[in-house]
Formats: C-alpha cells, sequence, structure tokens
C-alpha cells in the first residue's frame, strides 16, 4: 500500500523589495495532501495548471522530499528509507523527456537498469523482455534521436519498468501523441493494473483518458484536495441535469404549449435559441430525467419534423472547471 498521509510542500523563493533588498518569500504548492494507491488500481491526480499534480508526483517518486507529513510505502518511511522505496517506485512523464537521444533504445535500457543495481544477463534479460512487451525489439539498436513520438514515449514505458516497480507514476503519459498510439499506450497501462498488479497514479489533461482508465479520481486545486471519488459519482453529484438540444423548422404555438407542460411534470426546464443561419429553431432542454421520447412524442404530435438532435451529460472536465472556480471565488 502506498499511503501519502497530509502531505505539504513548501518552496521558498526570493522576492526583489526594493533595488538593493530582496526577501525571502514562502509558496505553498501542496497543502495537507492525503490519499493511498492499491495494487491493481489506476487512480487519477487532476486539477488546473499549477494545482500541484506534477510537485506532488515528484514526491511520491523521492524526487522531491516533503516539507511536512508521510510518505509510507509498504511499511517503509519514503524520506528515511529513500532508497529501498526508489526500488519500488518509478515515473513516467509526457512528451520527449528522461531519455538520451545519442543513445541507441537498448543504450539508454541498459544505463537506467544499472542506476537500480542491475547488472549482467538479469538485466540483459529485463531489457529483452521490455522490448518486446512494448514493441522495440526491431528498434532497440537504433538511435533515439531517429525514433517517432510514438517510439520514443514506449521506450519511456520501458525504461519506467526496468526496475519492475509496484508503483508507477504517469505525468501525462500521452502528451503529444497521435490518437492510435496513445489508445495503444492506453490499453498498455490498464494491462499494467489488471494483468500485472501494478498501482498507478495518472495525471493528464486528456479528461476522456481519465474516464476510461481511472478507478478513482482526486482533485486538487492550489494544492488542496477539493474532491475524491469515482469519475461518475463525482459527475453526478455536482450535475444533476443533463442537456437535450432539439433542431426543428418552426416552433407553433400547440408545440410551445406541449414542451411547457412536459417540462413542468419533469422538474426540468427549456428555452429557444434562433438559428438564423439556417432560419430554424433550436429547443434545449435541461432535466434530471431524460426528456429525449416525450419530446419526440410532442414533435410527431404537433407534425414537427427533427433537423437534429443531441444530449450531453456533464464531463469531468466540468466538475474540475466548477470546483476550481468555486475555489477562486
Amino acid at each position: 500500500m502506498f499511503i501519502v498521509d497530509q502531505v505539504s510542500k513548501v518552496y521558498r523563493t526570493k522576492e526583489r523589495k526594493g533595488f538593493f533588498k530582496r526577501e525571502w518569500k514562502e509558496v505553498e504548492a501542496v497543502t495537507d495532501l492525503s490519499f493511498h494507491m492499491e495494487p491493481g488500481k489506476i487512480i487519477g491526480l487532476l486539477g488546473i495548471n499549477g494545482a500541484g499534480k506534477t510537485t506532488t508526483i515528484k514526491m511520491c517518486a523521492t524526487l522531491l522530499e516533503p516539507s511536512s507529513g508521510s510518505i509510507n510505502v509498504d511499511g517503509l518511511d519514503a524520506v528515511k528509507h529513500d532508497r529501498q522505496v526508489k526500488a519500488m517506485v518509478n515515473m513516467i512523464a509526457g512528451g520527449e523527456r528522461m531519455l538520451y537521444w545519442r543513445l541507441t533504445g537498448r543504450e539508454n535500457l541498459v544505463y537506467f537498469g544499472s542506476l537500480y543495481g542491475l547488472t549482467g544477463e538479469s538485466l540483459a534479460a529485463r531489457i529483452a523482455q521490455l522490448l518486446k512487451q512494448v514493441g522495440l525489439e526491431e528498434a532497440a539498436d537504433t538511435p533515439v534521436e531517429r525514433y517517432s513520438k510514438g517510439m520514443k514515449q514506449r521506450l519511456q514505458i520501458a525504461r519506467g519498468l526496468i526496475n519492475d516497480p509496484k508503483y508507477i507514476f504517469l505525468d501525462e503519459p500521452t502528451l503529444g501523441l497521435d490518437a492510435p498510439i496513445a489508445r495503444h499506450l492506453r490499453q498498455h497501462v490498464k494491462e499494467l493494473a489488471t494483468e500485472q498488479g501494478k498501482a498507478i497514479l495518472l495525471t493528464s489533461h486528456y479528461i476522456h483518458e481519465v474516464e476510461e482508465l481511472c478507478d478513482e479520481v482526486y482533485i486538487i486545486n492550489k494544492g488542496k484536495l477539493v474532491a475524491h471519488d469515482t469519475p461518475e459519482k463525482l459527475t453526478k453529484s455536482l450535475f444533476k441535469e443533463s442537456t437535450l438540444r432539439v433542431t426543428v423548422p418552426f416552433l407553433p404555438e400547440s408545440l410551445a404549449r406541449d414542451l411547457h407542460h412536459l417540462t413542468r411534470s419533469e422538474r426540468g426546464r427549456w428555452e429557444t435559441v434562433e438559428l438564423p443561419e439556417s432560419a430554424s429553431v433550436e429547443l434545449v432542454f435541461r432535466s434530471e430525467s431524460d426528456l429525449t421520447t416525450d419530446v419526440i412524442a410532442a414533435l410527431a404530435k404537433n407534425h414537427i419534423p427533427v433537423l437534429r438532435l443531441t444530449t450531453e451529460q456533464p464531463s469531468l472536465e466540468d466538475v474540475i472547471l466548477h470546483l476550481a472556480e468555486r475555489r477562486s471565488a
């Protein structure tokens, strides 16, 4: 079990006061943050830019020391026993960082494996296994500078697995990747949890990625935890209503009366939006219940054709922005 208990991180920076004078200023990037990771589970750490996600991941990966609080990894204090903890964790970042471009893929893995004390046949076997796992066997002896973005990110994953970590931290792992490559990597991440029992902490600005992969999410704002639950429950707890949009060629009074009656009985509301470019009308319904069938029935009764129909469900992105705005108010 990986347990983060009331962890805070304070940075001290110098701020100019006048021409000659400078004063120390303290900036609290993370404040009393607590969460835990279990084997076989993927959790998301979400928030807008500057929320404290990367600082949190670096503390979990032993790259930064917390100012207060504790990080406990399988009974070990991550500060007091950092070397033992380093052997159990690893971090995979998005983009093209954390690789040496002039080295080949195999040479990169030899170097990073040696940092974890792996040598000889055991290291060679581990590298061969990982290269096969990420589909880079044929490019193993090609310099990384000649890799595509997708190949570099697959090598990042191999590098992040070189020490066979129990706990993996993914910081924007699909950043800048084409959709098919990103989809393949998401599937690989899912397999790491479900088939290999890895505990994974994921940060991503691609909300659909989080909704697809994460068993639960922690949302932070200005370094503080503001919400924690499954993606579905978080969305439903903050946004009760769904939106139905129906475009029709015109709106007769008889239809308007029927729609008023319908939304009153279903505790919903509706409004019209003129669409001058197409000389049509968009009907926008907001309700806790699904009004689609009833609205279609009302249109059929009044012999009004449907030009376009769409439904909108609140997303996890809406939750994050709503919580950030509420905290800033």
